[in-house]
């Protein structure tokens, strides 16, 4: 459970290699470049458990370091607890919107937020495509739109 006047995030995708974890990073990144990192828990997770052990994809490590950015981040499932202890869980599409209040459903005192990250998003991109299967150009397109959700994330809860 987060400590009286800290606030808490979970950034949520499929696998918790892609873009999660890049927006875990984002946000942590500006959150200390804000000065209020200690204000927050930060974290990201997996609707799934394929990955669970495992660092982040090595494209989107390299997108984060050419933007000065470094995780040592390694992927894992969210858990029922998260659904206690977080007070917004902020996901990257409606598969996992979609998971993640069917498992929340289960949760007893479930006091999460259960959101699209893409809902801040100044530019309307609800929706954060998986790069996976795609290229550098894909993940960079990730970095931007979690950088533009982040921000406007931050600022609303600042």
């Amino acid at each position: 459970m987060a400590a009286t006047g800290t606030k808490s995030v979970l950034f949520v995708c499929l696998g918790n290699i892609c873009r999660s974890p890049i927006a875990e990073a984002v946000f942590r990144k500006m959150a200390t470049d804000a000065g209020v990192v200690d204000k927050w828990v930060i974290d990201s997770g997996a609707t799934s458990d394929w990955n669970t052990g495992s660092l982040p994809d090595t494209r989107g490590l390299a997108c984060l370091r050419k933007h000065g950015i470094e995780t040592s981040h390694k992927a894992r499932q969210v858990t029922k607890d998260d659904f206690m202890s977080f007070e917004y869980i902020l996901c990257m599409d409606e598969s996992n919107l979609s998971d993640l209040k069917r498992k929340a459903n289960s949760v007893k005192n479930c006091s999460a937020k259960i959101e699209l990250l893409g809902s801040y998003d100044p530019q309307n991109q609800l929706i954060i495509k998986d790069p996976y299967y795609g290229s550098d150009k894909d993940f960079e397109n990730v970095y931007e739109q979690c950088l533009r959700c982040c921000k406007a994330f931050l600022e609303k809860n600042s």
